[in-house]
């Protein structure tokens, strides 16, 4: 893919933020599962940095060498042959120029857009000041417009995840955020581990702006969610969790049985060999 054809992408990939349509992401963690979910008919695929690390054999949290992430990437990208949006957690690096680095480098491997997180993942605060914040993803809007690829950058606050405040004051600022890393050059604000459904529609009324909920058993279902205004929806590590429920499950009957009576998959040999020799 040229860089021209990665600029459309982006494009087409923002535009689907738009509606009235959610724009559901599952969140793949290799080639494989990248090209099962677009066979799927799934129109963008995000990646899990969770899954991704994983798979390489590291921890999440920037665990994962990031010329290894990066090439993880390209590969997902290649698979996919649907736009996709790369996990790059805090984006590898404590500084806005670090940030950008990162940035350059995952749509080089041709993501058309990124999630960037405001939490810390060692010392004693658990989430970075709203000018630091704000200043990587400034960096990052810089970084794709230096590449000429108009990325869609999807501003992850923490603020639910690490229960930062009460109720009231965590809404606050995640409005307060929210504007902040918009007005920075951010598309897309995500809210991580946000559940109640009236305060994702306050959130959607307050930043007039696109919102990205991560789903999982018991969430609001599509047009639901679409009810509340909510743009993008996205899996997180769930599938890729559940694989390696599944895997487990498989490792644990053959040490335990001796028996083999489930080494019967659901997918052929064929199929998924079809998957990989289709038409690129």
């Amino acid at each position: 893919m040229n860089r021209a054809e990665q600029a459309k992408q982006a494009e087409l990939f923002r535009e689907k933020h738009r509606g009235p349509r959610l724009l559901l992401l599952p969140n793949a963690w290799d080639a494989m599962s990248a090209r099962v979910f677009a066979a799927a008919g799934f129109e963008a695929i995000a990646t899990t940095s969770g899954g991704v690390a994983w798979s390489l054999g590291y921890a999440d949290g920037e665990q994962a060498p990031w010329r290894e992430v990066v090439a993880a990437a390209a590969r997902i990208v290649r698979a996919a042959r649907v736009p996709v949006t790369a996990d790059i957690e805090a984006g590898y690096g404590e500084t806005p120029d670090a940030a950008m680095r990162s940035v350059a480098g995952i749509v080089e491997a041709g993501a058309v857009g990124v999630n960037l997180e405001d939490g810390v993942l060692h010392g004693p605060v658990p989430i970075r000041s709203l000018a630091d914040a704000a200043d990587r993803i400034r960096a990052a809007r810089e970084a794709a417009n230096a590449a000429a690829v108009p990325i869609v950058i999807n501003a992850r606050t923490d603020l639910y995840l690490r229960n930062i405040g009460d109720e009231a004051s965590r809404f606050d600022e995640t409005v307060e955020r929210g504007r902040a890393y918009l007005a920075a050059g951010a598309d897309c604000v995500y809210p991580i581990t946000l559940r109640d459904p009236a305060t994702m529609g306050r959130l959607v009324k307050a930043l007039g702006a696109p919102i990205n909920i991560n789903v999982r058993a018991g969430s609001p279902s599509v047009a639901e969610l679409e009810a509340l205004g909510v743009a993008r929806a996205s899996t997180a590590s769930q599938v890729a969790l559940m694989a390696m429920s599944l895997t487990r499950q498989i490792a644990d009957e053959l040490r335990q049985t001796g028996r083999f009576d489930k080494l019967a998959p659901a997918v052929p040999q064929a199929d998924a060999q079809h998957l990989f020799t289709g038409p690129a």
